[in-house]
């Protein structure tokens, strides 16, 4: 087998993926295998992948984010040297720190400074992160709107930024027919940036005479946030028809983006906002929020509103419940649009990268 050009760190994958765990899966699915191995924690057969630990992933909470930083910054460094790879390639701002190892890291959005959290994990996003980002060859940014932010927040010099698109799997996303269902769907962790009070407020305002029409939020809960959330749910009056869903499988996923009215990403910030491609990929209606990068994303395909204005969000709610040409419109525009995101093309602009370096 010949030298690779570069590892693929796969340390944060595990068995039930979500944000950065999708966007690495999907992306590497889509690299040629004898140019870029994988370090593979789940020993899933792809060709020439390297096993390595199953136990970094975030499903392991704080001891799995701990071991998968040591092992970084001892390990990789020594796989590298084994297989003569002379770049790492990694799916989040995570390597080893040692001045002789060539890094391509992905920054997905620097929300931790933005929102900063009191935590274990704010000396990660305030010192190690940027270090990364300071030291990688090249630092691929999931939209414009990232690297613009990378560049300006942390200094990071534009030549080493090079915004790129991310696609989606058709096998996994696609319309199947299905007649739509009276609920709103939300997907993401509940993160303070996510918005999920102001929906919440958007919802509880949303005239509904019958009671039919629920809000299904799909994410991972947080031990702060989502308590205080069910609260205001049940201060709303709205707790009833509110469903908390911690995690869906890929199918569920699928059914779930098919039949619901319309996707509602309202986040106050989003690096690039996956789930807004991820719905237009289905033919379903997006409500966006015009912030971050999410414009970038749907263009003219979604229904646009001000994040901090719930009442404009109950609005685009009200439309599309009153207007099913518009949902239908705001459908076919978001499929024909999706098809630009293709994680072979993700995977072809990163290759040039990589060729560039060698």
């Amino acid at each position: 087998m010949s030298t690779p050009w570069a590892l693929f760190n796969g340390s944060y994958l595990g068995a039930k993926p979500t944000g950065i765990g999708v966007v690495a899966r999907d992306l590497v699915a889509a690299l040629d295998p004898e140019r870029v191995p994988l370090l593979d924690p789940l020993g899933g057969g792809r060709p020439g992948s390297l096993p390595i630990p199953a136990t970094l992933s975030p499903a392991h909470g704080r001891r799995g984010h701990l071991a998968r930083l040591l092992w970084t910054q001892n390990q990789l460094p020594r796989l590298l040297k084994a297989t003569g790879a002379p770049l790492l390639l990694s799916p989040l701002p995570e390597a080893p720190l040692l001045r002789g190892v060539r890094s391509v890291v992905l920054a997905h959005d620097l929300l931790p400074l933005r929102h900063p959290q009191p935590g274990p994990l704010l000396a990660y996003h305030l010192a190690y992160v940027p270090l990364v980002l300071h030291r990688a060859v090249r630092v691929l940014c999931n939209s414009e709107a990232t690297a613009r932010e990378v560049r300006q927040r942390l200094g990071v010099p534009t030549r080493r930024l090079v915004p790129i698109r991310l696609g989606f799997d058709p096998g996994r996303l696609r319309p199947l027919g299905r007649q739509r269902e009276p609920f709103f769907l939300a997907l993401g962790r509940h993160d303070p940036h996510k918005n999920l009070a102001r929906l919440l407020r958007a919802f509880a305002a949303l005239r509904d005479p019958d009671g039919e029409i629920r809000l299904r939020l799909v994410g991972p809960p947080d031990d702060r946030a989502t308590p205080r959330l069910q609260t205001l749910a049940r201060e709303l009056g709205i707790a009833v028809r509110c469903d908390w869903i911690p995690w869906v499988s890929d199918d569920e996923r699928l059914e779930l983006l098919n039949c619901c009215r319309a996707l509602v990403m309202v986040s106050l910030w989003e690096g690039f906002g996956l789930p807004a491609l991820e719905a237009m990929a289905c033919a379903t209606p997006v409500i966006a929020a015009r912030a971050g990068a999410l414009p970038e994303v749907v263009g003219d395909a979604a229904l646009l509103v001000d994040p901090r204005d719930p009442t404009a969000i109950a609005a685009a709610m009200a439309r599309l419940e009153r207007e099913p040409g518009l949902a239908a419109a705001l459908g076919q525009a978001g499929l024909e649009r999706s098809q630009a995101f293709r994680w072979e093309r993700t995977a072809d602009e990163v290759t040039a990268v990589l060729r560039e370096l060698l």
